[in-house]
């Protein structure tokens, strides 16, 4: 399995953990017998750091369809090398650090952090569109 490939496997294991972790951090708001219920009213507010959390994940499954769609074209189109391999790493490790610079409400850095992950998904479109 290639590279990119591979860290876009470790991406959907990143988006699994954030997906876990925004569940317990409400459930410990909620309860379990609001989360088990239909949910019918909504719960109570969410906390500072819930929220931070539901919108990482938000912003994760924003960027994430761009993400792997440009790696599996990549992939399928044999464009695979050294910008999609820098790409893919940048991205990945990007959304690795956007998590908890978003949980402390790291600001700035944060934006730039998330436009270097944007910048790896560009140079992995970039390496589908470049002639050979």
């Amino acid at each position: 399995m290639t590279t990119e490939l591979t860290l876009l496997a470790w991406t959907l294991v990143l988006a699994l953990v954030q997906i876990g972790l925004t569940a317990m951090l409400r459930t410990k708001e909620t309860g379990s017998a609001y989360n088990a219920g239909p949910r019918d009213e909504p719960g109570p507010p969410v906390g500072p750091l819930t929220g931070r959390m539901q919108r990482a994940q938000r912003n994760l499954f924003e960027t994430l369809p761009l993400f792997a769609a440009a790696i599996l074209i990549a992939h399928v189109a044999d464009r695979d090398g050294t910008l999609t391999r820098w790409g893919a790493m940048l991205y990945f490790w990007s959304r690795v650090a956007y998590v908890p610079l978003y949980a402390f409400g790291v600001p700035y850095i944060r934006s730039l952090v998330w436009m270097v992950g944007l910048g790896g998904t560009i140079m992995v479109i970039c390496a589908t569109l470049l002639p050979t």
